[in-house]
């Protein structure tokens, strides 16, 4: 693992334990070590609730099933991960209902990139290489700072191409047939939130 995602003090783990750990434990499992997961700020949180809301609304009555930042995804034999938003569509194998992680990919995994470098190189190079491995059909990558939005489909040759890169407006979601985003209120989920820090 680049030197980019932190060991939490003394913990290794596989990945059976890492799957059990309590819910108010976080980290993500890179390698066998409990990593430090990216601290979400207020933004990051404001527009992932959005986006989650957006592809559970659309998902949920097709018969599919979106999930938050909670879904432990095991990518790898030794490598946990969780998306900030993820869905399986109708026809995709569902996560069982008592398991702590799930060896089962969803069709989408969407993650939103924090501004700091080791998050950035964890989302647009390492869970990107990663979900390509395990299956994920559709990457998707949002940059609240500069306001972009992509998405990646996963190729015949497990790669991932850009399938739709935009900044604004309303788009069709590749492999979602029917979900039109709105990147305007995407971005205004953010833009509600005051400038600065709360005071005393």
């Amino acid at each position: 693992m680049a030197a980019v995602a932190e060991s939490l003090p003394e913990r290794r783990l596989t990945l059976e334990e890492w799957a059990d750990l309590d819910e108010d434990e976080e980290g993500e499992l890179v390698d066998g070590a409990l990593v430090e997961e990216e601290m979400p700020s207020t933004l990051h949180a404001a527009i992932a609730a959005c986006l989650s809301a957006m592809l559970g609304n659309w998902v949920a009555p097709l018969g599919g099933v979106a999930f938050g930042a909670e879904l432990k995804l095991a990518v790898s034999a030794r490598r946990g991960r969780k998306a900030d938003v993820s869905a399986y569509l109708p026809g995709r194998p569902l996560p069982g209902r008592n398991q702590g992680a799930t060896r089962r990919p969803p069709s989408v995994a969407v993650e939103i990139v924090s501004p700091r470098p080791r998050d950035v190189r964890r989302d647009v190079v390492e869970k990107k290489k990663e979900y390509a491995a395990f299956g994920v059909s559709y990457y998707g990558l949002v940059d609240p700072q500069a306001r972009t939005f992509e998405v990646y489909e996963l190729g015949a040759d497990g790669r991932y191409t850009v399938a739709l890169s935009a900044a604004d407006g309303t788009h069709p979601v590749p492999g979602c047939e029917g979900l039109v985003l709105d990147l305007d209120e995407v971005w205004a989920a953010g833009d509600r939130l005051p400038e600065g820090d709360e005071e005393g």
